[in-house]
């Protein structure tokens, strides 16, 4: 059975190391007896380190929101994977939808940021979704196969176990609108039906598909009954302690 997965993106708030260490340990009690489920958090690049520090005794491992796919050299405001490894990161939350529409990332440059986080052997949260209009035209899963194929492009089976698959509807992402779990289940059945084509059925089985739009306390439970659905990536109902903690439970099997 597939390991749950939530991980809790903090985008560009709680950036203060008094604000991280304020929420995590009113948050690290909560879950302390949390076995059954990987528990990720991924604070703005200012909160890293307090934030490694304030999980260090705990099952709770730490993440940042994105890097560059070059170690080191004249690329003013990025972060190398390298530094994020030797500081004690051990997750890269990658291909975010708001990377991709207000950045303008691309695929490739994705698939770039993908081999270097591999190499660095940090585990890559890589995010994929369709807009509104194209899931309205019905072009959904043509969406969602495209990116793939570019996304993932050269990354060998052995890779693709490692890597979390985020599923975020990009209409549901900080709109409070959320597929139903119906909707969520039958992208994931075809993300995993691409992985076994692409691959193989055992790796298809392996890799765990977790799902980001606007995850509540309220729906997590009935998302993650579903039997694809591997956990999730929290965005607003992270940056409070209780309705994270509510979220993971709900992700207990």
């Amino acid at each position: 059975m597939r390991k749950p997965i939530i991980g809790a993106n903090w985008k560009m708030h709680k950036g203060t190391p008094s604000e991280a260490e304020e929420m995590l340990v009113e948050f690290i009690p909560m879950v302390k007896d949390i076995k059954n489920v990987d528990i990720v958090i991924a604070p703005p690049y200012t909160a890293i380190l307090k934030t490694l520090d304030t999980v260090k005794n705990t099952t709770i491992k730490v993440g940042a929101q994105n890097m560059y796919y070059e170690e080191k050299g004249a690329f003013t405001g990025e972060i190398s994977p390298s530094f994020l490894k030797k500081i004690g990161c051990q997750y890269v939350i990658l291909g975010h939808s708001e990377r991709r529409n207000i950045f303008n990332e691309t695929d490739e440059l994705i698939n770039k940021k993908l081999k270097k986080a591999l190499d660095n052997n940090l585990i890559p949260i890589v995010c994929i979704g369709e807009h509104l209009e194209e899931r309205e035209k019905g072009n959904t899963k043509n969406v969602i196969k495209n990116q793939f194929n570019l996304t993932f492009d050269g990354i060998r089976k052995e890779q693709l176990k490692k890597i979390i698959i985020a599923y975020e509807p990009i209409w549901a992402i900080g709109t409070g609108r959320t597929a139903t779990p119906e909707q969520a289940e039958e992208i994931h059945v075809f993300i995993r039906k691409i992985v076994e084509d692409e691959y193989d059925k055992d790796t298809a089985e392996q890799v765990r598909i977790q799902y980001g739009g606007s995850i509540k306390p309220s729906n997590a439970k009935e998302l993650f009954n579903k039997v694809n659905i591997d956990g999730g990536l929290v965005g607003g109902a992270s940056l409070q302690a209780e309705s994270l903690y509510q979220i993971i439970k709900a992700a207990e099997k």
